[in-house]
């Protein structure tokens, strides 16, 4: 018996391979999932932010989803666990786990190597040293807040273990709000949330700026075996950033806007004032400072004595940022 082979099986096989080749061709241009983490809802940590509103995420294929852990060596963590493949973080806690033997962990970029907390206290707090005996908030214990209010009152002849009482609160937003309703005497703040509690009345005890302490308060931090596995996703992603930073010096419009939406701030004063105090600070060619990432080996090895034979370099890796200069993407 034999079958006809004409229009009817033309039309049965053309169907089927059309169909194959439109859902092959999705695929083969569907964005690459990316998932990424922060560790504090501020300024610095902003970029994400203002490269989903930007759209650059979408024009460079990725498909990125950014998850909130409040928490650097928390943080730190779900890296390490692979619940992540890219951190936006405070250095710390990825420097501690390397000195840990946890050596896959590397730094790639850097947006904010120095520290830029301030001390807001209560108006009858004019000096550092009406603040003995104190109620003094920070985000976490063992966290960027926590180190400079350590360092801080290091420098000004004080013991941060003995001369106040130091609350842990969660977060930025949870310390302002312990200031604000008068369960602590003064916070430990980073812009915004220094200028928004100024705004209401409270003063700056110690001006963390104007000490720029050396820290690496914000880091691009990702593990080796990633960039081994992917690593032209983490490249794209490392552009997005770069456009990311010139827009946050460059485009204030946007930025305030990103700020209003995802912190909840939208006085312009406020805003203005954060801007300006914190801008300064914050890298424009994602450049990584030796010396803050320096500054968390040094606070760990007290009780860490592996960290004294690490050097910053060991757990660099900056060819993502020779790459995006020699392609010109940060600009003049």
């Amino acid at each position: 018996m034999t079958f006809p082979i004409g229009k009817h099986f033309h039309r049965l096989f053309v169907i089927p391979f059309a169909c194959f080749v439109f859902l092959s061709a999705s695929n083969l241009f569907a964005a690459d999932k990316l998932i990424g983490l922060h560790s504090a809802q501020v300024m610095s940590q902003s970029m994400p932010w203002i490269a989903q509103e930007a759209g650059l995420f979408k024009k460079y294929d990725l498909d990125f989803r950014l998850v909130f852990i409040p928490s650097s060596p928390i943080a730190t963590a779900a890296t390490l666990n692979g619940d992540a493949e890219i951190g936006v973080t405070g250095a710390v806690g990825n420097v501690r786990a390397y000195v840990q033997g946890f050596t896959d962990l590397v730094f790639i970029g850097g947006i904010k190597n120095i520290l830029t907390h301030s001390v807001i206290g209560k108006p009858e707090i004019k000096r550092p040293e009406d603040l003995k005996g104190k109620k003094v908030a920070v985000g976490r214990f063992g966290g960027n807040t926590h180190y400079f209010i350590i360092q801080a009152l290091r420098r000004l002849g004080m013991d941060a273990s003995k001369d106040i009482q130091t609350i842990q609160t969660g977060g930025g937003p949870e310390t302002l709000a312990a200031l604000l309703g008068g369960s602590v005497d003064a916070a430990g703040l980073v812009a915004p949330g220094d200028s928004a509690a100024v705004a209401r009345g409270y003063r700056y005890v110690i001006n963390g700026p104007e000490m720029r302490i050396p820290y690496g308060a914000t880091q691009l931090v990702t593990m080796r075996s990633v960039i081994a596995k992917r690593g032209q996703v983490i490249g794209r992603f490392m552009r997005v950033m770069a456009e990311s930073a010139q827009i946050l010096h460059t485009d204030k419009t946007l930025v305030y806007k990103v700020l209003g939406k995802y912190l909840r701030i939208t006085d312009t004063k406020v805003l203005d004032a954060a801007y300006q105090s914190e801008i300064p600070a914050l890298e424009r060619r994602l450049t990584i400072s030796e010396a803050a990432l320096q500054a968390s080996l040094d606070e760990i090895t007290p009780t860490d004595p592996r960290a004294k034979s690490i050097k910053p370099q060991e757990f660099i890796d900056r060819r993502y940022l020779t790459e995006l200069e020699k392609n010109g993407a940060f600009g003049k």
